[in-house]
């Protein structure tokens, strides 16, 4: 299936590993021109490098840490200053520390805040004049199975990912007119570097072993298994392409049957 993104340009955020580092991937393979940010240079590089080697796409790295408005805003403006436009957005970033509401305080929070909802809002501020010049943009946040049915312990990421939806919603009917559309993919329990750290800390908590908190989350999603970083990868595609050219306002899930609520 041609999903007509050859040749569109793609911003993808925090994407040197994990859930960013397969959706760059799959939108290279795809033909789409992509451009990768995270902090960390040499694993950035090292990623950039693989992707281009498997998709035979040119892949622009871009050390960023989008938490600080400067470097989110110059993401973006990199990539435009390289290939002139942004067509597709994905942003996306580690999610806050695990706590519970008493172990925080206002300093974890603004952090919270800074990576997680204004690192979306200045990219989008940067990509969106571009997509309304051309008429035709896809946003894509990445949030949470979280913002649907809350996990233990992660009260920062509970809250402000929430705030993300909100915006997400409002920011699609706002677009729809320039024939942009904006949409939130909730990844469930991932084989990602951040849900093992999750694991790690949980099983610290409660004196089990990181095995016994994989057990049971795995027990508790209907596949019976974590997701494989592709597997969240492919459904963004999707909604990136023209296939998706009906669907805005979304907030989908994709988590192994995890989330038990009817909406």
């Amino acid at each position: 299936m041609d999903l007509g993104i050859k040749g569109k340009v793609a911003v993808v955020a925090g994407a040197s590993k994990g859930i960013g580092k397969a959706i760059a991937l799959g939108l290279a393979q795809e033909g789409a021109k992509i451009a990768i940010c995270a902090r960390n240079k040499a694993i950035l590089q090292e990623s950039a490098q693989e992707i281009g080697k498997i998709s035979g796409t040119e892949v622009l790295p871009i050390v960023a840490d989008v938490s600080k408005e400067s470097e989110a805003r110059g993401f973006i403006k990199k990539a435009v200053q390289k290939w002139g436009t942004v067509d597709i957005l994905i942003t996306n970033a580690g999610g806050p520390p695990p706590a519970h509401f008493l172990e925080t305080n206002s300093e974890m929070w603004q952090e919270a805040f800074n990576l997680t909802l204004m690192s979306a809002l200045n990219m989008a501020w940067e990509a969106i004049p571009y997509m309304q010049k051309q008429k035709w943009g896809r946003i894509i946040t990445m949030t949470s199975i979280s913002v649907k049915q809350p996990i233990n312990r992660l009260m920062l990421s509970n809250s402000v990912r929430a705030a993300v939806v909100g915006w997400t919603k409002t920011l699609a009917d706002e677009l729809a007119k320039d024939n942009i559309l904006v949409n939130s993919v909730c990844p469930g329990y991932t084989l990602t570097e951040r849900v093992k750290s999750l694991a790690q800390s949980i099983a610290k908590q409660k004196d089990i072993s990181e095995r016994e908190v994989f057990n049971d989350w795995e027990k508790q999603i209907p596949l019976g298994r974590l997701a494989k970083p592709e597997e969240i990868a492919n459904l963004v595609v999707f909604l990136a392409s023209e296939r998706a050219s009906y669907l805005t306002g979304l907030v989908i899930q994709a988590d192994g049957g995890y989330y038990r609520g009817l909406l």
